[in-house]
């Protein structure tokens, strides 16, 4: 079901006319480098309380509408509405390619989303952006009772928490969460690098650069925690070729039937 549903959204991706953010030659036109001082300075702005609201007027929605879209960064982001990812960049329409789900969990749909922003849109830069006082996290984190579809949605988070519990023994209730939403972000990368190919040629050939950072609420400023610590591993380790399967047993032959049986 995931499956269709990523090629319903390439499709419609397709039909609006969107065009992969490209120079000449098919290179991304600007630096993953670039693309991160925009960000950062973006924030700064809104930090500040100076934003420029760049691109969000009629003239930027038409030409988008015309041109397709040309996003400099992929964000894989949480829901929770106090993140909102074009605003706390002070980016406008079209200029980032956004990812959205509670917990900013990569599973098939996220990662299916994100390989399009880098792969088909060619983003050089993707940044997995966690947030303080994670609701998705702080409830796996406490073991609260969740319904619904939620624990199948959460349980990318488990192994984050996990981490960050062996990691930090006797650690208070409130900075384990810290701790955890940290984890989580990483443990999003690790799932994007370990379960996408084309994630993992791009980084390999140095066309894509996949950032880890934390969101303040309260401050607005984003904490920056770069690349996943073992990102070379994890591609490494992904990229190696799988053993040969054991040959299939063979059904003992059954004895013939005795005379007459």
């Amino acid at each position: 079901m995931k499956k269709i549903l990523m090629v319903v959204l390439i499709a419609g991706f397709l039909w609006t006319g969107a065009l992969p953010a490209v120079a000449s030659g098919g290179q991304p036109v600007m630096s993953a480098d670039e693309a991160l001082q925009k960000l950062q300075a973006g924030n700064g702005r809104y930090v500040a309380g100076k934003p420029k609201h760049l691109n969000q007027d009629r003239k930027r929605r038409a030409e988008t509408v015309a041109k397709g879209q040309h996003p400099f960064a992929t964000v894989l982001a949480c829901s929770d509405s106090r993140e909102a990812v074009e605003i706390l960049f002070d980016q406008g329409i079209g200029d980032i390619f956004v990812v959205r789900v509670a917990g900013n969990v990569a599973d098939v749909d996220e990662i299916g989303s994100m390989e399009y922003g880098v792969d088909h849109l060619v983003t050089p830069l993707l940044v997995v952006l966690g947030h303080t006082h994670c609701g998705a996290v702080t409830a796996v984190a406490q073991g609260a009772q969740l319904h619904g579809n939620i624990p199948a949605l959460v349980d990318n988070i488990i192994p984050a928490v996990k981490k960050a519990r062996e990691a930090n023994p006797g650690i208070s209730e409130k900075d384990l969460i810290y701790q955890a939403i940290k984890a989580n972000v990483w443990q999003s990368i690790e799932d994007l690098l370990t379960k996408s190919q084309a994630a993992r040629e791009l980084v390999t050939k140095g066309n894509l650069k996949i950032i880890g950072a934390v969101y303040d609420l309260e401050s607005g400023k984003i904490d920056w925690m770069g690349s996943h610590p073992a990102q070379a591993k994890l591609i490494a380790v992904s990229q190696s070729p799988a053993p040969p399967a054991a040959p299939e047993a063979k059904p003992e032959e059954k004895a013939p039937a005795a005379p007459g049986k």
